[in-house]
């Protein structure tokens, strides 16, 4: 049952719409997935967790989502213009291996990185080169329907053929710059310094490793195309959400739509979703430039990937969040203070079920408003702070974290394992105490037995001048 009215920015009509998906109910999402030629930085992976938080939400606002995400392993250019080096190749030449064996290491990293950062892996995650036949039926119905043309033998995309190609983006031709590199020559075959490649045949870079056959001759397809097919292959020709980078928005979005919708006759995709960069304090974060922050770097300096993401949801994701490491421990304190209160939480008290409904309508619609997660950690906070059952709180901490994903209920984990602990350490010592009663009263027999007892259950017993120590499995340190 949907709860609230979600309300989003959507990109493509610049304001704060309503979202109504095409089937009440249920919600088709693409995710643009990750170039896989070298590990993805934080801030790549700010975007997956913003887009972790949108699709969670929905789902627990009472939306069936099927959600799908790409892996690019082919045709990804290192220029906009659809020109320069191949990503994908430049690995390769880097690590010297084969381009499908940095694909699978770097899908493999990314899959991990996801999962230190408690991000749900899409329903379907479909590589580019598992889509080939996709690509090619696409670019032949272009052909047919005079959007496309093929020029040095390769296939462009004609956007002179569109009324509103900039539709997603709000340039104009007279604002556009060609997007190469001053050390790339612009591409003489296009028509329109618009236009992009849908196929690249063997004319260019010879050195690809991965080609096809096709209509056009052995190649490759463009970037751009198989986002556009793999969201069809998987959500039909009629989607909701679309999520990426602010840095999609143009040309690679754009060329979505474009593409998609002279292929479908119709109106592709109704709301897109963009979250802004990271930046340092030199600029866009990027793999080129300065420090090369990873999650496994954030580890290997001492942070926990949750501290990460805490200090992304602490920032809406339509704002740029600059990064620094003096801002991330001030996240962590924030953290192990909001861990520390929960862990603080006992079972005591019913489940008060109306209290329970009420903060849950708080919690969805704060992030109804556009995905606000800091105003629905504000409610987090109130509800921690609030004279309701610690069981209530309980349930409401598990319900709150099946978004924010923060790892919060090991907080109550690490409650347990102290109870346990403290337990356990009263119990041995009232058993010290007995044998030590035992032995003064020459009872030797029952001294053993304790001492039996405890070593049945994995505890040790050592006597020393100044008492009798105990550890467990000799591993746990002696205790007096």
């Amino acid at each position: 049952m949907i709860k609230t009215k979600t309300y989003l920015y959507n990109t493509l009509t610049k304001k704060v719409e309503e979202f109504i998906p095409n089937e009440e109910g249920r919600v088709a999402m693409y995710t643009c997935g990750p170039t896989v030629y070298h590990f993805a930085h934080i801030g790549n992976l700010r975007s997956y967790i913003m887009e972790d938080v949108l699709e969670k939400y929905l789902r627990f606002d009472g939306y069936d989502v099927k959600r799908v995400m790409n892996i690019t392993d082919v045709g990804h250019l290192s220029s906009d213009g659809d020109t320069g080096e191949d990503k994908m190749l430049a690995g390769a030449k880097r690590e010297h291996k084969t381009v499908m064996d940095i694909a699978r290491f770097y899908t493999d990293a990314f899959m991990e990185d996801c999962r230190k950062l408690s991000i749900k892996i899409p329903d379907v995650v479909e590589p580019a080169t598992n889509c080939i036949p996709e690509f090619i039926h696409m670019i032949e119905v272009l052909l047919e329907k005079g959007y496309a043309y093929t020029a040095g033998e390769n296939v462009y995309f004609d956007t002179s053929k569109l009324n509103h190609y900039y539709v997603l983006s709000a340039q104009n031709e007279e604002e556009l710059q060609v997007g190469v590199r001053d050390d790339v020559e612009e591409d003489s075959n296009k028509k329109n310094k618009t236009d992009f490649v849908l196929w690249f045949t063997k004319s260019k870079f010879e050195n690809q490793e991965l080609k096809w056959d096709s209509p056009w001759g052995t190649g490759y397809p463009g970037w751009h195309i198989e986002c556009s097919c793999i969201s069809m292959k998987h959500l039909g020709e009629y989607m909701d959400i679309h999520c990426g980078g602010v840095d999609n928005i143009f040309p690679h979005h754009t060329n979505e739509i474009a593409q998609s919708e002279a292929y479908t006759g119709h109106k592709w995709c109704n709301y897109w979703f963009h979250v802004n960069h990271l930046n340092t304090k030199n600029g866009k974060m990027s793999k080129s430039k300065g420090e090369f922050l990873t999650v496994s770097l954030l580890e290997e300096k001492g942070y926990d990937p949750m501290v990460y993401r805490m200090f992304c949801l602490l920032s809406h994701y339509r704002k740029p969040l600059e990064f620094t490491w003096e801002g991330l421990d001030n996240v962590v304190a924030v953290y192990e203070s909001l861990m520390k209160k929960i862990g603080n939480l006992s079972e005591d008290g019913s489940v008060e079920e109306d209290a329970v409904a009420a903060y849950e309508m708080k919690f969805a619609e704060a992030l109804a408003n556009d995905i606000n997660i800091s105003s629905a950690i504000t409610v987090l906070y109130d509800m921690l702070k609030d004279a309701i059952s610690d069981a209530s709180k309980r349930r409401l901490v598990e319900r709150f974290d099946e978004v924010l994903s923060l790892g919060l209920t090991k907080a109550f984990e690490k409650r347990e394992e102290k109870e346990v602990d403290a337990a356990l350490a009263a119990y041995v010592e009232k058993m010290i105490s007995e044998r030590k009663a035992a032995k003064k009263e020459k009872n030797f027999a029952r001294a053993d037995e304790i001492r039996d007892e405890l070593a049945a259950k994995g505890i040790e017993l050592k006597d020393t001048r100044e008492g009798t120590i105990w550890n467990i499995n000799c591993s746990n340190g002696g205790r007096s």
